[in-house]
């Protein structure tokens, strides 16, 4: 499992804001911030800067010469479990033409065991519109993955009321750089709830033990299935129209808490599955699985269309292009694989001429890859005679390797052109529209915790899988609607692994009718290229309104 934590590393950007945890965020305030009133009338590229103190960081898990200095370290590090009221702020925003007046509302919500003493507390902010039937108006809960992402993307990215300004195609423009109204937030149609996990953003565990436990797949599922019972006990959305939105491995979690709350009383209407992965074993190839190569083909099809590298006849029409790779990949590519020392020289040659045609990679290349060209190679190798590597997370964007072109064992452009803007947008959007003051730091990706601390659970035969619970959840509540969206330029969730998926549920036909899918000319984060965004809103409010939001 060792390359798996090395294939999902990039699914992390690698960004955070500083700061140090020395208060708690003020309680509502009739005198509002000057930036908050004036939202009323109207509507990172982070420097390097000291660690935090030990006692205001989670728990270090870097190694050390001295481990039994290091886990009494860890014993002495802690957070505030202390509940402060939320703070809550008034603006508007024209969408479509039409006013609407929403609060936002930035707060943690704690996490208790059994006998009410709080375990952790997860950060979240609010969105609802003003006025409204909360029995009628739906509510959306959004989140990123990673593991170990805070939720920025999707917040100031696609579902908020405020966006990062990207270029059009949804590149990275220069500094300084500025947040604007979104006109394809999706609040004039949902309320909406965006939730960090624990160990990023503002979300944390009492203490190194306790962080443990929610670093891990059944820890996580059970958290956020906590926090979303708790969010509708305490804003009375018990009878509301509850709608789940994943990113990534956010939709791993998705999954698993659709399964989970469906034994506690709490069904959803919809869930949108963005970039999926529910079944890590499409992902992560090892000696007898190669259903990740099978499934990355048709990626490596339209990247290399993208770049003007495809075989000219497919470069005239990428529809068919893209699904002839299709075919390709899961028939003959697929069992030539299986066949594995048993192929014949012949046939092997036929293969690399066919996946050269389809991949636009060099034949040398693609025989010393044994035929089985994972992500690393194929970013690095597409485009090597201009010295440039592809991006992962979305295939469209291209730099030269930070290190060198031999040097850099693994880089995605991606992070680079997304990571510093949203970043700093959103910590000074914190502080100043929504008035959260508070010295923590702003976690973009978790601290001090690898993928090798994961606990993606002992028990799940050989990958991790929550495909079995969206089953359960789907079958259990006949009404449930599920809606796939999947870019094409996307390396790390491959839409083509998530057909595969979804293909292979064991679904009768009548709730098969209840998951469709979404496709776009973008990677992973769909929304980034402006068209991607206004397409993900239109696609999203279609489906809603099929799941039953009025």
């Amino acid at each position: 499992m060792r390359s798996l934590w090395a294939l999902a590393a990039a699914l992390i950007l690698l960004t955070f804001s500083f700061g140090q945890q020395t208060d708690q965020p003020k309680s509502q305030n009739p005198k509002k911030p000057a930036a908050a009133q004036s939202t009323e009338k109207s509507a990172e590229n982070p420097s390097i800067k000291p660690e935090p103190a030990p006692e205001q960081r989670p728990a270090a898990r870097e190694s050390s010469p001295d481990r039994e200095k290091d886990k009494d370290k860890e014993k002495e590090e802690h957070y505030d479990m202390t509940e402060a009221p939320p703070v809550a702020t008034h603006h508007q925003i024209t969408v479509s033409g039409k006013l609407f007046k929403y609060t936002a509302t930035a707060g943690r919500l704690p996490i208790k065991r059994g006998d009410g003493k709080i375990e952790a507390e997860m950060f979240y902010v609010a969105y609802t519109l003003d006025g409204q039937d909360a029995a009628k108006r739906p509510v959306t809960f959004a989140f990123n993955g990673g593991p170990g992402s805070a939720s920025i993307w999707l917040h100031m990215g696609a579902l908020g009321p405020k966006k990062v300004v990207l270029q059009a195609d949804g590149f990275m423009p220069p500094a300084p750089y500025r947040m604007e109204d979104n006109p394809y937030t999706l609040l004039d149609k949902s309320d909406l709830v965006l939730i960090d996990a624990i160990g990023t953003g503002f979300s944390r565990a009492a203490d190194a033990e306790l962080f443990k436990k929610f670093w891990g797949v059944k820890g996580d599922i059970e958290a956020f299935s906590e926090f979303i019972r708790l969010y509708i006990s305490r804003n009375e959305r018990w009878s509301s129209p509850l709608f789940i939105l994943g990113e990534s491995y956010g939709t791993t979690r998705a999954a698993g808490i659709a399964g989970y709350l469906a034994d506690h009383g709490i069904s959803f209407n919809g869930i949108t599955l963005l970039s999926m992965v529910l079944n890590f074993e499409t992902l992560e190839d090892n000696n007898t699985n190669d259903q990740p190569y099978i499934f990355l083909i048709p990626s490596f099809t339209m990247i290399a269309a993208y770049h003007h590298k495809l075989a000219p006849d497919l470069a005239q029409n990428l529809t068919r292009a893209r699904e002839e790779s299709e075919r390709w990949a899961s028939g003959e590519y697929a069992q030539a694989l299986a066949k594995g020392d048993a192929l014949s020289p012949e046939e092997r040659e036929k293969v690399i001429e066919q996946m050269a045609r389809y991949t636009g990679l060099s034949k040398e290349v693609i025989d010393e890859a044994d035929l089985r060209v994972n992500v690393r190679k194929f970013t690095h190798y597409l485009l090597i005679d201009q010295k440039v590597r592809v991006g992962r997370l979305d295939g469209r964007y291209t730099g030269p390797d930070p290190n060198g072109l031999l040097d850099t064992p693994f880089y995605d452009p991606t992070g680079s052109a997304t990571q510093p803007p949203f970043t700093s947008v959103f910590n000074n959007y914190l502080r100043t529209e929504l008035g959260y003051k508070i010295d923590m730091p702003y976690y973009v990706r978790a601290q001090d915790i690898g993928f090798d601390k994961w606990d993606w659970g002992s028990a799940i035969q050989g990958f991790p899988d929550t495909a079995s619970a969206m089953r359960q959840a789907i079958v259990k509540n006949p009404y449930l609607k599920i809606l796939v969206m999947e870019g094409y330029y996307d390396l790390a969730t491959p839409y083509h692994a998530a057909n595969y998926t979804i293909q292979h549920l064991n679904l009768p036909a009548k709730y098969r009718d209840n998951i469709s899918y979404a496709t776009y000319d973008s990677g992973h984060m769909v929304y980034l290229p402006t068209e991607g965004l206004k397409k993900m809103k239109a696609d999203q409010v279609s489906f809603m309104e099929k799941a039953g939001a009025p």
